[in-house]
């Protein structure tokens, strides 16, 4: 295994707080996938949850090599917790055959979050 690419975000709280005041549900639809929008539904922290979502879909998007281009969009890269918690990416459509080509075999991703800021950081491995 090789590292293909890493990528980092951070996002301030109060900035996703003033997009979601402003424009609801419908900013949530923008960056959440299908699966993460019925996860959504059922936090009380709303904020939190779309503000470590958006994080960690640029930092993959920058880990993958691609930013928010090459057909790329924040509804292909789903983040999901396993049992223990630990954030795990999901890649689908445009994202996914990216990966496949450039022989991407799993994307790592770490989150967090303190009053004021969510970050996120992820690593792209290759299979070579």
């Amino acid at each position: 295994m090789a590292i293909f690419g890493i990528g980092t975000d951070i996002v301030n709280l109060e900035r996703v707080e003033r997009s979601f005041s402003r424009h609801g549900d419908k900013f949530a639809e923008r960056i959440l996938s299908p699966v993460e929008l019925k996860i959504f539904a059922t936090k009380k922290n709303k904020v939190a949850f779309l503000a470590k979502r958006f994080a960690a879909k640029e930092a993959i998007s920058k880990a993958l090599g691609t930013g928010m281009r090459q057909g790329i969009d924040f509804k292909q890269l789903t983040v999901q917790t396993n049992e223990l918690g630990k954030p795990e990416v999901i890649l689908q459509e445009n994202a996914e055959e990216w990966a496949s080509k450039h022989a991407i075999s799993i994307v790592h991703l770490s989150l967090s979050d303190e009053r004021d800021v969510a970050v996120a950081f992820a690593i792209a491995e290759t299979e070579q």
